[in-house]
């Protein structure tokens, strides 16, 4: 499937990752937001499999909560 803005273009994605696009943020507003390193934000938002260290799964939470209040760190994560 192709697409002008590369959503649905194959790429495998994460739970963050369909989150953000869902509401219609990058990546880069993520990392912004959440202070983590620009690496770590695309493992994050591609890698299905991707579990982060505790002190980057809380600024990513804080983050995360911003869009979806009720989120809990297992429905992003496989802790």
């Amino acid at each position: 499937m192709f697409s002008i803005f590369g959503f649905g273009s194959g790429k495998k994605r994460s739970k963050v990752g369909k989150l953000i696009d869902k509401h219609g943020y990058t990546q880069e507003e993520l990392r912004e937001f959440s202070g983590v390193s620009r690496n770590t934000i695309s493992k994050v938002c591609n890698d299905p499999d991707y579990v982060p260290s505790p002190g980057v799964l809380k600024k990513l939470m804080k983050a995360i909560r911003t869009l979806d209040p009720a989120a809990k760190a297992d429905d992003y994560f496989d802790l």
